[in-house]
């Protein structure tokens, strides 16, 4: 039989319904992995591991979480689940308000003695729904930057290759879904940050569009950051979207209710639909031959599957100074208040982006914001004569750990290599990532796929069509 840890959510959830499992088999299978898995990728802040030999000594988080899953077998054995995710493990990024958990945002100047006596939205929705949380994952500083290593948590690494970063800033959840430890994983993007770890662990995930999910509390980084699933393929990403998704009064930027299921949205597949496929930006982007080859070939895929290809290139050009004024007074804003003793154990990169962020003045803000504006309209009109823009995810492959960018680039800053994610934070699209391919290192490549704002249903249609069809999905790593 397969491990219960390759289980999708969906099909736990199946076996759920038929019994063929409990969530408990599922959530103790879990909390194993997630012990096994962290001394080589360092993927959870508390991991909440689960030593079977010494049941004695099990850690109160696992108990906790063996005891929602006892409720949530039962509730099965009554017919009467709580909701879509009953008895699922899940985990949440450390960015992410989570009741009776510190959220530490991968800081040291951060107290772990707080309250900690609410949900986010998301987080409340999931456990309405009866999922099952089973560690917090790590996140660089506040989330600052495209890789995943802080002061607090060290760094993170790649399931496929232990030598190279995970990517980030939510790296510990794409490499938690990737090994097993959890289907599904919380986190955030506010310039590519649930789709820069996941293209590079060979996972799905989701950036929706801006309010779908509601977020609090509000980020420093303001209308550039979304949360969004991490899951191993689309259908799961969509059964987490009908569960997150919708109005929550904390947010008032947050969308109305949802018009209809993401789930049922899934069918249909892609013939007809236009897509453009632009594989650099208008040559704005150097992009790697292998990452080159297996996006065309994914994209060969969807002209297969009876889609209109063309290749074409929305109009804009690289908005990284604007991205960087709003990023980086975002930045400055995380660590007003803070005093001398906890800006002297920030991450040194994230006290340098501050201290510029600080400097900008309220007309360089809205001189950015007028970027984003012009370049939200041109990405509107774009999509009109198009359905879906298909590019890579990333120019690159998995680099080494520890560095936030790779040796001898000669970048200074993550978004260098990141020219196809941030931009889609300024313009509050839909996003994600679907890995198509491994390179000769055999290190995941990823192609993402962007529709108009509110067209969430789309992107994770087009996705699941090429999961159907083969085209999409990559070898599990090695087990570490």
């Amino acid at each position: 039989m397969t491990e219960l840890t390759e289980l999708t959510a969906v099909q736990l959830v199946d076996g759920y319904r038929k019994g063929e499992f409990s969530p408990v088999d599922a959530v103790r299978a879990t909390l194993e992995r997630a012990e096994r898995i962290q001394p080589a990728v360092n993927a959870f802040v508390l991991p909440h591991a689960l030593d079977s030999a010494r049941a004695e000594r099990f850690p109160p988080a696992a108990h906790e979480a063996l005891a929602r899953a006892a409720e949530s077998a039962d509730r099965w054995r009554r017919g009467e689940p709580a909701g879509l995710l009953d008895g699922v493990p899940v985990t949440v990024k450390d960015i992410i308000l989570q009741r009776g958990r510190p959220t530490l945002r991968g800081s040291k100047a951060v107290d772990p003695q707080g309250a900690w006596g609410e949900d986010a939205p998301s987080v409340a929705r999931l456990r309405e729904h009866g999922a099952v949380f089973i560690g917090r994952t790590t996140t660089p500083e506040f989330g600052w930057k495209g890789v995943t290593d802080s002061p607090l948590t060290g760094v993170t690494r790649n399931p496929y290759d232990t030598s190279r970063t995970a990517g980030g800033s939510s790296g510990g959840s794409a490499a938690a879904v990737a090994l097993g430890a959890g289907p599904l994983s919380l986190g955030t993007d506010g310039g590519g940050s649930v789709r820069i770890p996941a293209g590079f662990c060979g996972i799905f995930a989701l950036k929706p569009t801006y309010g779908r999910v509601p977020l609090y509390p509000a980020s420093a980084f303001g209308t550039l950051a979304h949360v969004g699933p991490m899951t191993r393929d689309a259908a799961d990403a969509a059964l987490a979207m009908d569960v997150i998704s919708g109005p929550d009064a904390r947010d008032w930027s947050g969308l109305g209710p949802v018009g209809g299921s993401f789930t049922q949205a899934l069918a249909g597949g892609v013939r007809g639909l236009r897509v453009a496929y632009s594989p650099s930006l208008g040559g704005q982007v150097a992009v790697r031959p292998e990452v080159a080859s297996a996006v065309r070939r994914a994209v060969q895929g969807l002209a297969g599957l009876g889609a209109y290809v063309s290749e074409a290139d929305p109009d804009l050009t690289d908005p990284v100074d604007a991205f960087h004024v709003l990023w980086f007074s975002g930045a400055a804003r995380v660590t007003q208040h803070f005093g001398p003793q906890q800006r002297e154990v920030l991450d040194p990169g994230l006290r340098e982006i501050c201290g510029i962020g600080a400097r900008f003045s309220a007309l360089d803000y809205l001189a950015a914001v007028d970027v984003r504006m012009d370049l939200g309209r041109r990405m509107g009109r774009f999509h009109e004569s198009y359905d879906v823009l298909v590019t890579p995810t990333l120019p690159i492959t998995a680099f080494e750990a520890g560095a936030e960018v790779p040796a001898g680039s000669g970048l200074r800053r993550w978004t260098g290599w990141t020219p196809f994610t941030y931009p889609f934070n300024m313009t509050q699209q839909p996003a994600a990532t679907v890995p198509v391919g491994v390179d000769g290192d055999g290190l995941p490549v990823g192609m993402q796929v962007v529709a108009a704002r509110h067209r969430d249903d789309l992107v994770l249609r087009v996705a699941h069509a090429l999961y159907e069809a083969g085209v999409a999905g990559i070898g599990a790593p090695t087990e570490v």
